[in-house]
């Protein structure tokens, strides 16, 4: 009787390394999708701050009201603390 309850133990913890080695093989898949989702969000938070600083530079150059262009440099300086960052 011991000698089948040994056996039916050892078949258990087979069963039971089984699932956790399965299990393990497919985090990565799981985690490397992660880390792509979030490469993604990255770039694009990154493209939608460059793309803003742009549109800041032109505002800059054009802006004739001192307080105005304070204003728009401010953002400026924002901006590039947010792009340098993320990269």
């Amino acid at each position: 009787m011991w000698h089948t309850w040994t056996m039916a133990k050892g078949w258990e913890s087979k069963s039971v390394e089984s699932q956790i080695e399965s299990s393990e093989s497919e985090k990565p898949k799981l985690s490397l999708d992660q880390r792509a989702a979030e490469l993604l969000r990255k770039q694009k938070e990154l493209d939608d701050l460059q793309l803003s600083r742009i549109r800041i530079l032109r505002e800059i150059e054009g802006a004739r009201n001192p307080r105005h262009r304070e204003s728009l440099t401010a953002a400026l300086q924002f901006l590039d603390e947010k792009i340098a960052k993320l990269q």
